[in-house]
């Protein structure tokens, strides 16, 4: 892995997980919802999911990696998520170098979506 995918990696992983505990999660102490488990929130079903960062992968020249964008209510969003066409169970893509398509220069990971989802953060 080259140095601008590790840090990318690094930066991402820090920013789901900072953007995740701010002052809009509900207080938990344990399980799913605790302080400090990222939550993604997805558009097409207008909830919100707590997920778990397993690791990186490789891009393997195909196209079945979801995009996951730096934005929405809790700082990140996709579009499709469990039983959805489109969700790829947690195989995400991060546009990394802003060209709007997969390539090598992106960062890929895999980071489940962990049910069932919930209409607040």
């Amino acid at each position: 892995m080259n140095t601008f995918k590790l840090v990318t990696t690094i930066a991402l992983a820090g920013a789901i997980s900072l953007l995740t505990t701010s002052a809009l999660a509900k207080e938990r102490t344990k399980g799913r919802g605790a302080p400090g488990l990222p939550v993604i929130y997805v558009t097409s079903q207008d909830l919100y999911f707590d997920t778990i960062l397993l690791g990186n992968l490789p891009y393997n020249g195909t196209d079945n990696f979801q995009q996951l964008e730096m934005d929405g209510p809790t700082g990140v969003q996709t579009e499709f998520g469990p039983r959805d066409t489109g969700y790829f169970g947690g195989r995400w893509w991060v546009d990394g170098n802003e060209n709007g398509y997969m390539d090598e220069e992106d960062v890929y990971f895999l980071c489940p979506l962990l049910g069932p989802g919930r209409t607040e953060p």
